[in-house]
């Protein structure tokens, strides 16, 4: 109950904190009439990339199952991927669409939760190392022509980070670090699952081809991605090209996986009002641009809300576990 009571009080904090920034940072009546007059089909062209993109994750997602030798059907794990975004417009960012994936899927292989919570989150950690590979490149993008230095050394923590976290799960060497946090995890109990969790993972120590794989695909896919937020700055007439955006971009994704607010409300926002003024853009221009892009995230919940209404209705919803054979 603590720890609850702790993580709403940050949640809150966070949220408060990203609201006084935008309030002190736009003009309301300026913003809506920039949103008003916004292009539809700019708009229209961001929801295509992001709803677009939801397929290769699920092909991607279907890969790494098969590795473990969890075969699953491509359109049920497409339908997967989109009840998960509806599950995250009310739950923290990224974070609360993976449970909903992990939760359903688990249902589907019975006694394999810590097999698929491992898939889920490296998949995850493929997605962020993909998207740091993009940082990288903004970083190269970046030098000598935008004055947003301290956006490059968040990106090159989010590197930082990136390396240690697949020396922790995929170096032997990293085990005898690991084993010094067996007190602390029997303590907090959660060793069991903590064991299980990294055996998961580390099993695919033993597919480095399909990890390199995934990750050129992935980081493809997130090239793509970036192009969604540059339709959304196009829709409110910001016409930088899509070159910042492979600046901005990647440390936005990475941003994002950080459960600071409900869906990423208000932080969403303010880093585009911060970014994008670093480079000269009006701010109410630029929450707009974020506003919109939150709009986008909310089309991105349609079809799971969809789905989920179809299987409600006709009162037969997919059963829980695969039918082999």
């Amino acid at each position: 109950m603590k720890k609850r009571s702790v993580r709403i009080a940050l949640t809150l904090l966070f949220t408060g904190l990203a609201l006084g920034y935008l309030v002190w940072k736009i003009d309301i009546h300026q913003t809506v009439d920039i949103l008003v007059d916004a292009d539809l089909w700019w708009f229209a062209l961001a929801v295509v990339i992001m709803i677009g993109t939801a397929l290769p994750m699920a092909l991607r997602w279907q890969w790494l199952m098969e590795a473990q030798q969890m075969p699953d059907r491509f359109w049920w794990l497409t339908r997967a991927y989109f009840v998960a975004y509806t599950a995250g417009q009310i739950l923290p960012t990224s974070v609360g669409g993976d449970a909903m994936r992990v939760y359903e899927t688990s249902r589907r292989h019975g006694g394999r939760t810590a097999d698929v919570t491992a898939i889920v989150l490296l998949e995850r950690g493929l997605g962020g190392a993909g998207t740091v590979l993009l940082g990288a490149v903004g970083f190269v993008l970046a030098l000598g022509t935008y004055d947003v230095g301290a956006y490059l050394w968040l990106e090159g923590l989010f590197v930082l980070g990136t390396f240690v976290l697949m020396f922790l799960f995929f170096a032997r060497s990293a085990r005898p670090l690991l084993v010094r946090t067996r007190p602390l995890l029997r303590k907090l109990r959660v060793e069991r699952p903590m064991r299980a969790f990294y055996a998961g993972v580390h099993h695919f120590r033993g597919h480095v081809r399909l990890l390199v794989v995934v990750f050129v695909f992935t980081t493809a896919i997130q090239a793509v991605r970036v192009l969604a937020i540059w339709a959304a700055g196009e829709a409110v007439g910001i016409d930088l090209g899509p070159r910042i955006y492979y600046v901005m971009g990647p440390l936005f994704f990475l941003v994002l996986l950080v459960p600071f607010t409900i869906n990423g409300f208000a932080v969403r926002e303010a880093f585009f009002v911060s970014f994008l003024g670093s480079v000269g853009v009006p701010a109410d221009q630029a929450f707009a641009a974020g506003f919109l892009f939150f709009l986008v995230s909310a089309a991105l919940a349609l079809p799971g809300a969809a789905i989920l209404l179809w299987e409600n209705l006709r009162g037969d919803r997919s059963r829980p576990r695969l039918e082999h054979g």
